[in-house]
């Protein structure tokens, strides 16, 4: 592993790449545990408290693939830097905040400055460091993420009852500031793949438009007017289909998918893996809490294994991608978790802690398998020129697949305990709700198995 590190300049690019990773992932985990105390000082009500969190993943997801273009057309340093500027100032402004309405606009500025990084700082490595390295160095980069989603909650929990929820913006802006002298010091190449290309405006809005609808829906799913968003949504995307194979630019080059065999079953399979497991931690806190009448710090402890034995096997995963198949890999992770998602659907109120920790840590080491190296299938599949837009797809379908985890528990939440879900005297029937997730995530991870196995080789060649 030191040999990536021999390299002075990949060094510098691999703490800068890394330290930012880091950055937007502890701030999208640890802001949840600060909600409550950020409603009560600003006597905010649970449905915009809820948006602190939604507007900065809604932002970012619908920025993702227009931003990944112009980075391939007009240079990727330069929209890194820009993207670590606008979030360190996102951070500031929330941090100072005297309102949850400004507050609100705030996090969405932090989301631009976060699609900004998401979209550049993977084609960065991919397009620094040879194929053979590529597994390896994705694998260090996903780990960072990992590590930012496990210390977020624990971390983010002591700093906001020791110092107050504010100062989790300011540690967010010290990071920012330490990653922009590094970059514009060290940080002295830029990529420009498609400098000759002109951006598809029309695409990006349309694209845009599809994207809220079909995400604002999912979040107001089960009501009537979240599944009317989602079908306009879905009608909106075929419309944008056909006026990308009319563009000589286009914003996505159907091709990609169409032609691209390994591209396209990697990003369904990422989007199958998010759908079928981002919701596992939601319910398992409210399992834990609710069910075990377990405090949030033990809680937190127990959620965190999960995490932990990610961010441990992801390098291993990504370096063992760069000398074996990704598809091969990768379906091993998928199969772990389909395995683990139907032992815990049989959960009950006497299951044994220790079984659940076990679950919890093994999920982590399938999440690592399948993540760095599906990651270096997609950026491997793809010629130099796509780096960018590879890299924003990947990301759109894996926030996609986020939301689509939390409008599925949604809706099997309100259809067994009615609208106003809350966990009291209905023990069982919020047991089976979650039984009944947990049953159908695991049929839907088994499908992406199968996904994950179809995709084509990237070692064939060498």
């Amino acid at each position: 592993m030191l040999k990536i590190f021999e390299n002075e300049f990949n060094r510098d690019l691999i703490i800068i790449t890394t330290l930012s990773s880091f950055m937007t992932s502890f701030m999208g985990s640890s802001i949840n545990v600060a909600l409550p105390v950020i409603g009560a000082e600003f006597k905010t009500g649970t449905i915009l408290l809820s948006w602190l969190a939604t507007a900065y993943i809604m932002t970012t997801a619908v920025l993702l693939v227009p931003i990944g273009k112009m980075t391939d057309i007009l240079g990727r340093t330069k929209f890194f830097r820009m993207g670590i500027i606008i979030f360190t100032i996102g951070s500031l402004l929330c941090g100072i905040s005297q309102g949850a309405a400004i507050l609100l606009l705030f996090r969405i500025i932090q989301g631009v400055g976060a699609s900004f990084i998401f979209s550049t700082a993977t084609s960065i490595l991919v397009s620094a460091f040879p194929p053979q390295k590529r597994g390896q160095v994705l694998g260090i980069n996903i780990t960072s993420v990992y590590t930012g989603l496990l210390l977020g909650p624990t971390l983010g929990g002591i700093i906001s009852e020791k110092l107050g929820w504010r100062y989790l913006f300011f540690f967010n802006i010290l990071i920012g500031v330490l990653v922009i002298v590094i970059s514009f010091f060290k940080l002295n190449k830029d990529w420009i793949e498609s400098p000759d290309e002109k951006f598809d405006f029309s695409g990006a809005a349309l694209f845009m438009i599809t994207l809220v609808l079909l995400m604002l829906g999912f979040t107001f799913i089960p009501s009537v007017t979240g599944f009317l968003m989602v079908l306009i949504g879905i009608f909106m995307f075929f419309i944008f289909l056909l006026v990308e194979r009319k563009v000589v630019y286009p914003l996505v080059n159907i091709f990609m998918f169409k032609e691209n065999r390994t591209f396209a079953f990697s990003n369904l399979a990422a989007l199958i893996n998010y759908s079928a497991t981002f919701a596992i931690g939601f319910l398992m806190s409210l399992y834990l809490q609710n069910i075990k009448n377990f405090s949030p710090g033990k809680a937190g402890f127990i959620l965190g294994f999960q995490p932990l034995f990610m961010a441990i096997f992801s390098p291993f995963a990504g370096r063992l991608s760069d000398k074996i198949e990704p598809q091969k890999i990768s379906s091993i992770g998928m199969t772990l978790i389909t395995i683990i998602l139907i032992v815990l659907g049989f959960i009950n109120q006497n299951f044994n802690i220790y079984l659940i920790i076990i679950s919890l840590s093994i999920l982590g080491v399938g999440f690592a398998l399948f993540s760095s190296p599906n990651t270096n299938a997609v950026m491997s599949s793809v010629e130099k020129k796509y780096y960018g837009i590879a890299s924003s797809i990947l990301s759109s379908f894996r926030l996609l697949g986020q939301m689509f985890s939390m409008g599925f528990v949604i809706v099997i939440f309100s259809a067994i305990l009615g609208p106003k879900y809350v966990v009291g005297e209905d023990v069982q029937n919020f047991l089976m709700s979650i039984k009944i997730s947990f049953w159908s995530f695991a049929f839907l991870c088994f499908l992406g198995i199968f996904a994950s196995l179809s995709r084509g080789k990237i070692h064939s060649e060498k």
